[in-house]
């Protein structure tokens, strides 16, 4: 397998890159620190509970902040930042005789960071523990990926054959509440924990779906084991479905692409890249599984605020120049639009199917020292050809899907472009 320079680091609903190296905060964060510190003790004025320099939550505080100052994609404003915080510890706990300084500054920090964008969230130990179990293919829960849209919660994507999938919840649906409880308003770290719980346990979910009443779905929460590869041979086509970009999903793929080419001695007439309802990943995953699929080019290009990363392929083709057809969809996102782009824009592929779901940011994991972590923005991505990814990937070919059709118009178009490519 082709080598990288740069090892990139792991994210849930998205992609990241590598952790900053640890460090103080420095006298601005320390100072921005002091200013939420007199707006907590103005809010809840406790003279035995104050939120001193050198305490656990002063240090927290003040090491997030520093870091966004840091690292973010954009430039932040100290007061926003001060601002934000306070009114996501107002918004969280009316009360504050109700909340002790901790819940306070927990409050603060995701309000602080949700203010950022809808991908920006601190993640304690529990939640760290249960973001790399995710990337490793296996973890607990409904087997949903989400993000924030305006005050609602979105599905990115189901994942493939759990709990989530198996209900029929959607790309694109809105999940309004949890058990009776609205998630509007709420943080997407807070709407997370109110989906997982204990296996076995049950979750109604009420959702939103265009052209469709509002529904109530009962889940029963389980093990998920994601199999990030798939695969079949069909006559001479070979189809490989991808469902997430975890830490397997490249040596997965190209074991399937040799257990294909064996099954069809040799004569492989094309290949089928299933990246629908694919939410992502895995940022190296990414690159390496386009590295497969390309002998020369840039893959992708990371810009950040201060950095700018340009990742190119090596030689070497895995399908030996096999032709090849993507299918996409609304909820193909961040990983899978890194993937398609590069294979769009270098004309190795045909994609068809909707437009991408459009996450063109990157997520950078960086540990915070105490078994807990920061998921910051850190860079936007762009395809090979400089696009964006923040509107979605357009397909080569429009292919809707109809409801009312039994087939898969998809791949049946699929099919038939590389099948009428074999018999030129």
């Amino acid at each position: 397998m082709k080598r990288f320079a740069l090892f990139l680091a792991v994210v849930v609903v998205a992609v990241g890159c590598g952790a900053a190296q640890q460090h103080s905060p420095g006298p601005e964060s320390l100072a921005v620190t002091e200013r939420f510190a007199k707006a907590v003790s103005q809010y809840a004025p406790r003279a035995d509970d104050r939120l001193k320099p050198g305490s656990p939550n002063f240090q927290l505080f003040a090491k997030i902040v520093d870091r966004v100052r840091d690292y973010y994609v954009d430039d932040v404003d100290d007061a926003r930042l001060v601002m934000a915080a306070a009114k996501g510890m107002r918004d969280a706990y009316p009360k504050p005789v109700d909340a002790s300084r901790e819940q306070l500054v927990r409050a603060a920090i995701q309000g602080m960071l949700g203010s950022l964008d809808p991908y920006s969230s601190y993640l304690d130990a529990s939640h760290y523990s249960a973001m790399r179990d995710q990337t490793k293919g296996r973890f607990s829960g409904i087997g949903i990926q989400i993000t924030k849209d305006g005050d609602f919660i979105k599905v990115i994507s189901p994942i493939d054959d759990t709990p989530a999938a198996l209900a029929g919840i959607k790309a694109g649906d809105l999940i309004t509440h949890a058990d009776g409880e609205t998630l509007s308003g709420i943080s997407l770290r807070e709407a997370v924990s109110r989906l997982r719980g204990p296996i076995g346990s049950q979750v109604i979910l009420s959702l939103s779906r265009a052209g469709a009443s509002p529904f109530n779905v009962r889940i029963v929460r389980s093990v998920v084991r994601v199999k990030a590869v798939r695969w079949k041979l069909d006559g001479h086509i070979g189809y490989i479905r991808v469902t997430t970009f975890a830490s397997n999903t490249t040596p997965e793929f190209m074991q399937a692409v040799r257990e294909i080419h064996e099954q069809a001695g040799g004569g492989v007439a094309g290949f089928v890249l299933d990246l629908r309802n694919n939410p992502g990943g895995l940022l190296g995953q990414a690159i390496s599984l386009s590295d497969a699929l390309l002998n020369d080019g840039d893959i992708v290009v990371t810009r950040g605020r201060s950095h700018r990363q340009r990742y190119t392929a090596a030689n070497g083709d895995v399908t030996k120049g096999a032709p090849i057809v993507v299918l996409i969809n609304e909820g193909s996102a961040s990983a899978s639009e890194i993937l398609a782009g590069a294979l769009r824009d270098h004309r190795r592929a045909t994609l068809v199917g909707t437009r991408s779901f459009g996450k063109g940011l990157v997520q950078t994991i960086l540990p915070l020292g105490e078994g807990n972590a920061l998921k910051l923005t850190t860079s936007r991505y762009y395809t090979p050809s400089g696009q964006t990814v923040g509107k979605g990937i357009d397909p080569s070919i429009v292919v809707e899907l109809d409801k009312d059709h039994p087939g898969d118009e998809q791949i049946d178009r699929a099919y038939a472009i590389l099948r009428s490519v074999a018999q030129r």
